[in-house]
């Protein structure tokens, strides 16, 4: 796993950690540096891969992590989930300061969709 500055991990823990939705800390290479505390109520830990939640053997199709790592800046997108039928408005943002690592977390946005999307 690749190793990243202590006070990164603070300042993540510190923004992040009591997010009400899973983020993590991941980088270019998508190896998961660090999670929040929901993340690790579902069983979502540091030294994965992020695919292999899918699980998947590369990067999922719908990953935003490429563009936005290629620009620096934000990327967005919301998607339904067919199998767990919520739709998540996903996020994929870099970190200021430090290269190839981003913050990727998806909100649960269901009860807020048209339903005409919840039907794709």
């Amino acid at each position: 796993m690749k190793q990243i500055d202590q006070s990164v991990l603070d300042a993540f823990d510190t923004m992040w950690g009591l997010y009400p939705e899973p983020v993590m800390l991941i980088h270019a290479c998508r190896d998961v540096l660090a999670v929040n505390r929901r993340a690790e109520e579902l069983g979502i830990g540091s030294g994965i891969k992020c695919h292999s939640l899918y699980p998947r053997e590369k990067t999922c199709p719908g990953c935003l992590a490429n563009r936005m790592l290629k620009s620096g800046e934000a990327e967005r997108k919301g998607a339904l989930f067919p199998q767990t039928g919520r739709f998540l408005d996903s996020y994929w943002v870099p970190v200021k300061g430090v290269s190839d690592v981003y913050i990727h977390f998806g909100n649960d946005i269901t009860e807020y969709v048209k339903p005409e999307l919840m039907e794709e």
